[in-house]
């Protein structure tokens, strides 16, 4: 029996269906799911995990601990977003020129996306120490502080060295999208400006930026899903503390779960955050679609 063309085709998207169902559809639904039970350590064992509603979500929301971790998520994710946006483009544009070695330098500058999460932790919990750390060192040595800045176990401090780390972090992805969005932008368009009188600013105001709009949103869109599930570096650096300074949705719901041992509570804030992000997700891209239609 000899497959039709369409069944032909149609199975080529059965392995990838079963991936996504697998690993990214089963284990949201069981989440989801799980947030509506009284799942304990010993439903591991006798599966017994009975139905609680909306116990869990009433439980987090009531918490004092939710509008903190919110707003530490909020501006954890601005932030970073605002920071690692301007850098990267920044970077991609002083890359567009051609100078020696400017391929080796955009390969050096891809290093912090490339490093483990974990060990960029670490490296800046070492650089942020605030006896042996290399940032107190320098800035002791030029004199632009008196004493040594705890930035990790302050809580004055400890948001500012998480977002610092987050940056640095996140800078080579901005830069490679951006940088090739700038490629693909003719040549000839800023030779014509050029000729018109037009400077700098005005070539990258009317050329630069709305060509780069479509990029744009692509980086602004794939850094929020990054950003705002940001978990590693800040149990790195800081462990969510000093006293929830850097507590964040991700590392609440991960203490809830695997500290705390109250899965469905833990189950629920990670629904709530996957909720918010997909708010900001649809506001943006609504935002966008927008803008493109009133053009």
């Amino acid at each position: 029996m000899t497959m039709t063309p369409r069944l032909a085709r149609l199975s080529f998207y059965v392995p990838a269906v079963l991936y996504l169902a697998v690993f990214f559809g089963y284990p949201l639904v069981a989440n989801v799911v799980m947030s509506f039970q009284d799942y304990t350590v010993t439903s591991f064992y006798d599966g017994g995990a009975p139905f609680n509603g909306l116990d869990n979500y009433a439980a987090v929301l009531g918490d004092e601990l939710f509008s903190t971790t919110l707003w530490n998520t909020l501006v954890f994710t601005v932030a970073s977003l605002a920071f690692q946006f301007a850098i990267g483009l920044g970077l991609a544009l002083f890359f567009r020129r051609h100078f020696p070695l400017a391929g080796v330098l955009r390969a050096l500058l891809l290093l912090p996306w490339l490093l483990p999460l974990l060990v960029s932790g670490t490296v800046f919990r070492w650089l942020l120490d605030q006896d042996y750390g290399v940032l107190n060192h320098v800035l002791l040595n030029l004199r632009l502080i008196d004493d040594p800045v705890p930035w990790l176990v302050s809580p004055d401090h400890a948001m500012a060295a998480v977002v610092i780390a987050n940056v640095w972090i996140g800078i080579p992805f901005n830069m490679v999208i951006l940088y090739g969005g700038l490629t693909s932008i003719p040549p000839g368009l800023y030779e014509a400006a050029a000729l018109d009188g037009a400077g700098a600013w005005q070539r990258f105001r009317h050329i630069t930026w709305p060509l780069l709009r479509p990029v744009t949103s692509v980086v602004l869109m794939l850094g929020l899903v990054y950003t705002v599930k940001a978990f590693d570096v800040v149990m790195v650096l800081t462990q969510a503390g000093p006293a929830d300074a850097t507590q964040l949705l991700s590392t609440w719901s991960y203490q809830l779960s695997f500290t705390q041992l109250h899965f469905g509570q833990g189950a629920a804030v990670g629904n709530v955050l996957i909720v918010i992000a997909m708010l900001f997700a649809l506001v943006y891209l609504r935002a966008v679609r927008r803008e493109q239609a009133g053009r």
